[in-house]
């Protein structure tokens, strides 16, 4: 069977001829195959082993340090994934597209020189602490592409929320912008009138972009890759926009448990300095050819890697594991969510009040996705701060506001 395993190097393979060796033999075969010496190496199934920073940290992971312990015992089949942590360094494989460094004797342009210095290595800790998405929120967004779409076509949106000067990003909630996704690519039809009311409302929620979330397809999970070299571009672009460094990109996908049942799967990530670097400074090929490795990212240049000169990076250099957790924010997610099949009128936001009656009625609107429909007939510099400042305090809604929102949702 093959292995794959997940190190700071990205995604490598291990051939194992017997299905029912054992976590020795596992090691002995990345020390040969993959040159990181049996002493040196930590492997765990749980990937959360990749955030671990020190030999203390990585001895929490116990599930295989047994090496008798045998692979199908922990439920290790063809394709699963092993994550691998070890000291020291070592040199990684070229892969395609790998080349010579240059020959003798030949003559070198300022852009040759330059490329020669460009060393793509992995970025180990990232500026984000970790990322925590209100549970609401994150339910809203999952349910749907699950629910309706059914993981068949992609879907993204912004998250927005604020940051700890610790560096973590709390998620409140997610703006889904016009958009058309397809099984393979996700197209936004940003609208500069409507994220100006998205901008507006954050910042008298105290809120802010904080990244971006995206969900990857059923076909896509029959793919070798943690994001497509499309997805990267797309990601970077973004984080680029964004002059926030703990600017976070979120994946949803469906994943099959142990039981054989698909569950829905988040992750973050990062994307790593050099990634924005290079994509800032005009590096990668923006147009992917036909047949292209999906988990290549190809360079208008060449750069080094692991010691070699290459056009063709992995893509899981780029990226910076962030960990998740979920906390109860201070919106609810109750109310139809924005540029889906449905477009929202004034009477859903009269069967929004008329189900949440018995709330305050700063409780009833203290929803991102009602105020951005609000938003639409109040005035953007005047009547959407004072809103959004009320929901943010918790304090009443002024009388006026709250008769002209019921007449409006009365009217429909």
């Amino acid at each position: 069977m093959m292995l794959r395993i997940r190190s700071r190097d990205g995604l490598e393979r291990i051939k194992i001829d017997n299905p029912q060796a054992t976590v020795g033999f596992l090691k002995s075969q990345i020390e040969s195959q993959l040159q990181v010496p049996l002493q040196s190496q930590t492997l765990s199934t749980n990937q959360n082993l990749l955030l671990a920073k020190t030999l203390e940290e990585r001895s929490r992971f116990t599930d295989m340090s047994n090496p008798q312990t045998p692979l199908p015992s922990l439920n290790l089949t063809h394709g699963s994934i092993v994550y691998l942590a070890y000291e020291g360094e070592r040199t990684v494989a070229g892969g395609p597209g790998v080349q010579p460094a240059g020959s003798f004797g030949k003559k070198m342009t300022m852009d040759d020189l330059i490329a020669k210095q460009m060393r793509i290595t992995r970025q180990e800790n990232p500026h984000c602490e970790l990322v925590s998405f209100d549970r609401e929120t994150a339910n809203a967004f999952q349910h749907y592409v699950n629910d309706t779409l059914a993981f068949a076509v992609k879907r993204g949106g912004f998250m927005y929320g604020t940051v700890t000067s610790e560096g973590r990003v709390e998620v409140n909630f997610i703006y889904e912008p016009p958009q058309q996704g397809t099984e393979d690519n996700l197209i936004l039809l940003r609208d500069p009138d409507e994220e100006k009311l998205v901008e507006a409302i954050a910042i008298g929620l105290g809120m802010r972009r904080v990244g971006f979330i995206f969900t990857q397809t059923i076909s896509q999970d029959k793919n070798d890759y943690t994001m497509s070299n499309t997805e990267i571009l797309q990601a970077a672009e973004l984080h680029g926009e964004s002059d926030l460094k703990e600017w976070v990109t979120a994946i949803v996908k469906l994943q099959v448990n142990e039981d054989g049942a698909a569950d829905v799967h988040f992750e973050a990530f990062q994307m790593s300095d050099m990634c924005i670097k290079l994509f800032k400074e005009g590096w990668f090929e923006t147009e992917t050819a036909e047949g292209a490795d999906p988990k290549l990212s190809r360079m208008k240049k060449d750069v080094v890697v692991g010691g070699k000169d290459t056009r063709e990076v992995d893509n899981d250099f780029f990226l910076v594991v962030v960990k998740i957790v979920d906390h109860q924010g201070p919106l609810s997610s109750t109310f139809p969510i924005e540029n889906r099949k449905t477009v929202v009128t004034m009477s859903a936001l009269k069967n929004h009040l008329d189900r949440s009656r018995r709330l305050p009625f700063v409780k009833q609107i203290a929803d991102f996705h009602l105020l951005l429909l609000l938003a639409r007939y109040f005035d953007l510099n005047a009547d959407v701060p004072v809103l959004a400042e009320c929901v943010l305090k918790g304090t009443p809604i002024p009388e006026g506001y709250q008769l002209l929102i019921e007449f409006m949702a009365n009217a429909s």
